[in-house]
């Protein structure tokens, strides 16, 4: 049994709108036989995994599995199962799980729901492990697969969220709010486009560095709180042992050590008493920086102010990790007892932190006059660190509706001098309903990244729910956090129909986002050239800072390997489905492709629209899929759906033949079908189906109709704005016309149009992608064998799986078989020179179309014989 492949899906899909694994597994020989005859097996599989005894499976109800599993069923059933079950037990919430097997009977695909994704992967790995164990007579034991299950545990740990950024992504999903992890770090992106955003934990992309780099520096953050006459601690930077005792002495005991530059409390030493204290306390500082503070001992508690933006968030007393004896244990008993508190765990995993019996924990033991055998008395409390920080054990008591205004007010200001939107604010007072003066308390240290766990998990006291206030801050209330999505799919016209939503959409001065075929755009700059199709190019548009509106080209192959780069559109159009990519990603037929297609129009927003093809014979199946509103076009003002849909009160588009209507309550005439360059007067039908969807889009994303006019009336067919498709040129005495026309409809489209136009010759430059069905290659070759006088039979670089003039030798037959003049055919299987041995041996009146695959060297080409024939008239 092997893994062949894993694919993760991490935004809706063609299999749930829910995060899914899908691996693809061959289990060799053990298709051939169903669960029922495999002794043993069913006792050893739930035996590891006692859940399945709950799955209901397809039967709907607990012990359905079993049941399933009993009669018989296939392993990679089984294996679907028991990675659900090994998930749920580590404390992921999943349910949803698919298998299916593919064209070898020993192959499947296992799909499964997943939360974090190392974490679901390492799951599938194991339950093939333990599965192959079995049937390799080596069967996994209990005691392994407590290992396994271990190991997993501790990836999923590393892999979790710290509480600060969990409780900020918590509250972002409740509130609406776009929200990504970026990669496994703890950073997320809040909202889209020009409204992203960017947290790690508690710190905010609205701080700057400057000022996080100042906090930073304990000394200089001292420095500017002074100037400012905001209280703190007397203190000195010191660079050696003696310095401390030399400084300690001079500023007179009790004082506090630590790190010049620490964070989380690490190596922090407070109510140092003597010499012999500070000469330890720095040692074990000065591990934790490159210099260390020496400052005056605040009595008094210790408080956590939480400032954020203008406000007091939260405040919260923190008291150093403690145990309180019971006269029978020993100080180290009393810890392993107090670390069983299931509130508590390593590191930031739990809302407290297990207590360490470290050096510092031992060396305050020892400086009171105490060791980890010592039993203390009933009621005596044992402190096990000075510093109070809830990341080395210690614990919190909110006290937010304690705080003196005059506290509130110098926390505010510590926050805004030091230009920090989150801060934490450390304050040492008697008590914090009293006010802060020179006497009484000072500022012992801000933190630009404040954990926010103390809030949230008080020990003692009432929740806060912080994240709110951070969210409140970022997105005021008003303020947008998303942008206008629109996203395109369809067999044919995708394409031009993105360009020109975009081209109408910059006109009303719109920074627009746009992923094609050609490239990833942001307004008019292209920032990757190439096909972005997919879900990745859809997210660099979505995560850019100047994306002010998404215009996303959806294609087949991204939705199929990776699903969507978005949540929900706005706007889903659906330009149409033919017979294209069949046989490819194992779409069998048509109507797998409309399955595909269709989550487009699945993934809208409800108060979103979706823009479906009337004309296309699919559309009662997208209508029945399609959400939000329904806008509906044709060519046809008398299509039965379009006229259905207009007296159910639905908006629709549609032309006449002369002109383009917008149906809304009544009927708005929007331009001319001649006045719109891409339809060259009309002949190019596919482009007037194009001009139709556009149209719709930009309606239902809320566009004037006088803009949406001006829009089509301003879309030129060049390589400026729409290169590659319909592309026209004069070459003086005859045409070229370049076209990514490479499926039956494509040409089919271009053909109507070279039928409309009056030349001497008509020549095709023709060719199809490998990987398309033999039967739409010879669909291709009948059609060109009507259209055309003459013909180049190019192939494709990429041969995409067939054998060098394998496609060029089913066209030729093809067009021999349907009766065209075998002289009027050429075979010249590189495409530039096929383009070039059409343009040598043009004749005046001729119209070549050229069906490209790499539209720069079919333009250089064109380019540099227009330059070489100027040259030569310039020489005349």
């Amino acid at each position: 049994m092997q893994i062949n492949n894993i694919r993760i899906f991490e935004g809706k899909n063609i299999y749930s709108f829910k995060p899914v694994i899908r691996m693809e597994v061959d289990i060799g020989d053990l298709y051939q036989k169903p669960t029922c005859d495999m002794p043993g097996f069913n006792e050893y599989i739930v035996e590891l995994f006692p859940g399945l005894k709950k799955h209901g499976c397809s039967l709907g109800y607990e012990g359905g599995f079993m049941e399933r599993l009993s009669e018989g069923t296939y392993i990679g059933h089984v294996m679907e199962h028991a990675i659900i079950d090994l998930q749920n037990t580590l404390g992921f919430d999943v349910a949803f799980g698919k298998t299916r097997v593919l064209k070898e009977p020993s192959i499947y695909n296992i799909i499964y729901q997943y939360v974090d994704e190392r974490c679901g992967v390492e799951c599938g790995k194991a339950v093939i492990e333990i599965v192959t164990a079995f049937f390799e007579n080596k069967g996994i034991d209990k005691a392994q697969f407590v290992k396994i299950y271990d190991k997993l545990r501790r990836l999923m740990i590393e892999g979790e969220l710290g509480p600060s950024t969990k409780a900020i992504y918590d509250e972002a999903v409740r509130r609406g709010i776009p929200v990504r992890r970026v990669g496994n770090e703890s950073i997320l992106q809040l909202g889209l486009g020009k409204n992203t955003k960017y947290v790690e934990a508690s710190l905010t992309s609205l701080s700057g560095c400057v000022a996080v780099d100042i906090v930073s520096n304990k000394h200089l953050t001292k420095k500017i709180l002074t100037d400012y006459k905001i209280p703190v601690p007397y203190g000195e930077i010191v660079y050696s042992e003696e310095d401390a005792v030399a400084t300690a002495r001079s500023i007179g005991y009790p004082v506090v050590v630590k790190p010049y530059d620490g964070s989380q409390g690490r190596g922090v030493s407070t109510n140092l008493l003597n010499e012999e204290d500070v000469r330890s306390a720095y040692s074990e500082a000065i591990k934790h920086s490159r210099a260390v503070m020496v400052e005056s001992y605040i009595e008094g508690k210790d408080y956590r102010i939480l400032v954020v933006g203008d406000k007091v968030s939260a405040v919260s007393e923190r008291k150093p990790p403690f145990v309180k004896g019971d006269g029978i244990h020993t100080i180290s008993e009393l810890v392993k007892l107090k670390n069983q508190d299931p509130l508590r765990g390593d590191n930031h995993e739990k809302p407290l932190t297990r207590i360490k019996l470290d050096n510092v924990a031992l060396d305050l033991l020892k400086r009171n006059g105490y060791t980890t055998s010592y039993i203390p008395k009933s009621g005596e409390t044992i402190y096990l660190r000075s510093n109070t920080n809830l990341s080395t054990g210690g614990t919190a008591k909110d006290c937010t509706d304690e705080i003196h205004a005059e506290n509130k007010k110098a926390a505010i200001k510590a926050a805004k001098v030091l230009e920090l939107d989150v801060a934490g604010i450390d304050m040492k007072i008697k008590d914090i309903f009293m006010p802060i003066d020179e006497e009484n308390g000072a500022i012992i240290e801000v933190n630009a990244a404040p954990g926010l766990r103390m809030h949230l998990y008080p020990s003692e006291g009432k929740p806060r729910n912080v994240a709110a206030d951070i969210l409140d801050m970022l997105y005021p209330e008003g303020s947008q956090f998303s942008i206008p999505v629109i996203a395109v799919t369809g067999t044919n016209g995708k394409t031009t129909t993105t360009r020109l939503i975009r081209h109408t959409l910059g006109l009303k001065g719109s920074k627009v986002g746009m992923t094609t075929t050609s490239g990833i755009f942001i307004g008019d700059e292209c920032i990757l050239e190439g096909d972005n199709t997919g879900p990745v190019s859809a997210q660099i548009v979505l995560s850019n800072k100047e994306t002010e509106i998404a215009v996303l080209e959806t294609a087949r192959g991204g939705i199929v390997r990776g699903g969507l780069g978005y949540d929900l559109a706005d706007v889903a159009v659906l330009t149409n489905v033919s017979d294209d990519h069949i046989g490819l990603d194992g779409i069998k037929d048509i109507e797998d492709l409309a399955y595909i297609k269709s989550l487009i129009v699945e993934a809208v927003k409800p108060e979103g629209s979706s823009v479906l093809n009337a004309d296309d014979p699919m559309i009662e199946y997208f209508l029945g899929r399609a959400k939000g509103s329904i806008i509906l076009f044709s060519k046809d003002k008398n299509n039965r759906y379009l006229r259905k849909h207009i007296n159910n009160g639905g908006v629709a588009l549609y032309c006449d033949g002369r002109f383009l209507y917008i149906y809304d309550e009544k009927e708005i005439t929007v331009i001319e079908v001649a006045k719109i360059p891409i339809t060259f007067d009309g002949y190019v039908k596919c482009n007037v189906e194009n001009s139709l969807a556009a149209a719709a889009a930009l309606y239902a994303a809320g566009i004037p109709v006088e803009l949406i006019e001006m829009g089509l009336k301003t879309f030129i067919p060049d390589e400026r704005l729409n290169p590659g498709r319909f592309n026209l040129f004069d070459m003086g005495d005859f045409k070229v016309l370049l076209d990514y026309g490479h499926n039956p409809a494509g040409f089919e489209c271009v053909s109507d149009f070279v039928l409309s136009q009056k030349a001497g010759r008509y020549v095709g430059v023709i060719g199809v992608p490998g990987d398309r069905q033999d039967s739409s290659i010879k669909a291709v070759g009948i059609l060109c064998s009507q259209v055309f006088t003459h013909i180049y039979i190019k192939e494709d670089d990429d041969l995409r799986g067939r054998e060098p003039g394998e496609v060029a030798g089913l066209l030729y037959d093809t067009l021999i078989s349907n009766g065209f003049n075998k002289d009027n055919i050429s075979i010249i299987l590189p495409e530039g020179e096929a383009l070039e041995t059409a343009i040598e041996n043009a004749m005046p009146q001729d119209l070549i179309v050229m069906f490209y695959q790499k539209f720069s060297e079919s333009m250089n080409i064109i380019k540099s014989y227009v330059k070489d024939k100027v040259q030569e008239e310039s020489l005349v």
